[in-house]
């Protein structure tokens, strides 16, 4: 299945009067890369949150943010009155005084201050928050993954149109092979006759033969169709629903190995036709390799 890598995912919960949420945003990225903020009591459960989104977003730029606001029994055994008392005081006496009685405090921001929260509280917190926020993260993954999955199927359809060109080119210009080689025999033909009827000679069969074999031998492209053909096969394999592996890198492989193919064919071929059925499959291959780095 194809799927993209732009998407976004939340989750929220409650648990013994503490409330807690996780949103992911993702986008494109040739690997995974992961930044994961969470507050500061929280701060020891950044590398499981992590290791958690990796295993259900194999690609992408990874934004996950945690958010806690704790609360009840946890709320009155983790807060440090003194020390919070010592930040409002140092908060106050900052402020102008015209502004001081106006002034209101954000206590989720109070309570993110070092030393607010007391620290014999905070593995209390970290044991009740472990089984909520990695649940939060999968939940929220799965909300990623669907929007992923979603923008996928326009990306499916791009990408099946533009293997479908590449298809039909290569079919004329596996028919127009053998009509190029003859085509060049007739134009060698007249060119030798012409030249050789200026001084009374003609050209000797043998060596029109021998120069269309010497062409036909250069000019043979069944090896690059047949492996192109392969290239094609696997492309409409790996974008199948059916298919449940990430499909990204092996689209960028695969965009680079139908390029070299084509290259090759022009690179050997003379004929006009086949030239321009070339540049159809390099444009449709190009498509191809953009689509390939949006897709997971």
């Amino acid at each position: 299945m194809i799927r993209s890598m732009t998407g976004f995912g939340a989750a929220s919960a409650e648990s013994d009067g503490c409330r807690f949420s996780v949103e992911i945003k993702s986008v494109n990225n040739r690997f995974f890369k992961a930044v994961v903020r969470v507050p500061e009591e929280l701060s020891t459960l950044e590398t499981e949150v992590e290791t958690a989104v990796a295993k259900r977003l194999a690609r992408g730029s990874v934004m996950v943010l945690v958010r806690f606001v704790p609360g009840g029994a946890v709320a009155a055994a983790e807060v440090n009155p003194d020390a919070a008392r010592t930040a409002l005081t140092a908060l106050m006496a900052a402020l102008p005084a015209e502004l001081r009685e106006r002034a209101t405090v954000d206590l989720g921001a109070l309570l993110a201050v070092p030393g607010v929260v007391r620290t014999d509280g905070v593995e209390k917190v970290v044991e009740l928050a472990r089984p909520v926020v990695l649940r939060l993260a999968d939940e929220a993954c799965s909300r990623v993954l669907e929007m992923r999955a979603r923008e996928g199927e326009g990306l499916h359809r791009e990408l099946a149109r533009h293997g479908d060109t590449i298809a039909a080119a290569l079919e004329h210009v596996a028919q127009r092979a053998p009509v190029a080689t003859n085509a060049y025999q007739e134009r060698l033909r007249a060119r030798m006759n012409t030249l050789l009827a200026e001084v009374g000679a003609t050209a000797a069969e043998t060596d029109l033969l021998r120069e269309v074999a010497v062409f036909a031998e250069r000019s043979d492209v069944a090896e690059e169709v047949a492996r192109l053909r392969g290239h094609l096969t696997q492309f409409a394999q790996v974008i199948s629903p059916a298919h449940a592996e990430p499909a990204g890198r092996t689209l960028d492989f695969l965009s680079q190995e139908m390029l070299r193919e084509a290259n090759t064919i022009a690179s050997k071929s003379q004929d006009v036709e086949i030239a321009r059925r070339v540049v159809e499959m390099k444009t449709a291959i190009d498509r191809i390799k953009e689509q390939a780095a949006n897709a997971e």
